[in-house]
């Protein structure tokens, strides 16, 4: 049996949970089976293959597992991953997350470990390795394809801020959320008559709040691109409120959005090994100076604030229907390069056609909302010019 397999491939996936990781797994493995390969997924990221040890009698099956058409089906349907996930960045682990029995060699403050996960992907056989993840996650797939690995990445965030792709899987769900738990809230933000301010993900992109306000959830919307005038935005949802018939105004808030002068809000300076600090409390921020400055436009009367963190309600539960489809053909797209013998790619959707770009895209810009295409900074808001030959999420495109 073993001389009839064509070889073996690796998946894991990376950084945050979103929907649609499963249908991708299952995609992958259904197909690479089907066409004569061996599938393994590596858990937690790419922590489990820094945290395997070269031993057939350990027990290794919290760092991988070997995937069939009955595991990959079952999980398929579902949210989250069940390969786990992790902000492991091997080329930069700390200390104390060296496994304790690589401590003896690892033992800097900071250590790369590349060298671990190359010999462990060679103990392993693995012949081509698809990477799930946004560009953190990526990032460490473009260094192991230049040390000589066969990496066929597929992009991942629910920001939708990977470049080189129109669509991210997890997006589509979150913005079907977004909407969806806004039109929720409204019910008690009319009842009371006050301001709704929502916090969602968008750690340098805004496309998550862009989008909902686009379609007609939310009245303003502030997002990381551009600096904003808390004066400008209170003006707005006062007048907006006083427009309303129920007497309530909506803003959405990335979370990486600033005020003038200000800086990112994070819930404390501990990072993770990309240098990332948790974000969180802009949307706290925003709401204490609505009802602050809400008297200077409305006759002195203070108006109060509904605030709530959408956070993980976004990002867990099932996928919809397009983190259902997409990631189902990404998988596929990802096969077909691989039995062509190609790599160093990363299988993208752009300008509403299923493509690949090299990999280091990921890692040679960055994929921003714009500013001066998308977002009216007068009115804190989004505008368009045309929707013609504009992609399906409109403002997804880095052109």
């Amino acid at each position: 049996m073993a001389k009839k397999i064509k070889g073996t491939i690796a998946i894991l996936t990376g950084g945050g949970d979103v929907p649609g990781l499963n249908p991708a797994i299952r995609a992958i493995t259904i197909r690479a089976r089907r066409e004569g390969y061996r599938v393994i997924g590596l858990r937690r990221g790419w922590a489990g293959i820094v945290e395997m040890v070269q031993d057939p009698k350990y027990d290794n099956s919290n760092n991988f597992i070997e995937l069939t058409s009955t595991i990959v089906n079952k999980a398929g349907r579902t949210g989250g991953t069940f390969l786990h996930s992790s902000r492991t960045r091997p080329s930069h682990l700390p200390k104390g997350s060296v496994p304790e029995h690589h401590k003896d060699t690892y033992n800097k403050d900071v250590n790369d470990m590349t060298k671990v996960v190359l010999d462990n992907l060679n103990y392993l056989g693995v012949d081509y390795l698809i990477p799930i993840g946004g560009d953190d996650t990526l990032s460490y797939g473009v260094r192991l394809y230049q040390e000589g690995v066969k990496v066929v990445a597929i992009p991942k965030t629910m920001d939708n801020d990977v470049p080189g792709t129109d669509y991210c899987i997890g997006f589509s769900t979150c913005i079907t959320r977004t909407i969806n738990m806004t039109n929720t809230l409204r019910t008690s933000a009319g009842s009371h008559e006050r301001f709704l301010v929502l916090e969602v993900f968008g750690r340098y992109a805004g496309f998550t709040a862009m989008l909902p306000t686009m379609a007609g959830a939310a009245n303003r919307c502030v997002i990381p691109e551009y600096k904003f005038d808390i004066n400008d935005l209170t003006e707005h949802l006062v007048q907006d409120r006083m427009e309303n018939p129920s007497r309530y105004s909506v803003v959405l808030v990335s979370e990486g959005a600033m005020f003038e002068g200000g800086e990112m809000v994070f819930k404390n300076q501990e990072k993770d090994q990309f240098g990332h600090a948790k974000l969180g409390g802009i949307g706290e921020l925003v709401s204490d100076k609505l009802k602050e400055l809400s008297p200077q436009f409305n006759n002195g009367k203070r108006i109060n604030v509904i605030n709530q963190k959408l956070g993980y309600l976004v990002r867990g539960g099932d996928p919809d229907a397009v983190d259902s489809i997409v990631p189902m053909a990404f998988g596929n797209l990802a096969l077909d390069l691989i039995l062509k013998g190609v790599h160093g790619r990363l299988v993208v959707l752009k300008n509403g056609r299923y493509d690949n770009v090299p990999i280091d895209v990921v890692v040679g810009e960055s994929k921003l909302v714009n500013i001066e295409k998308f977002y009216n900074t007068k009115r804190l808001r989004p505008f368009y010019h045309s929707f013609e030959m504009n992609p399906l999420f409109i403002m997804t495109s880095e052109g």
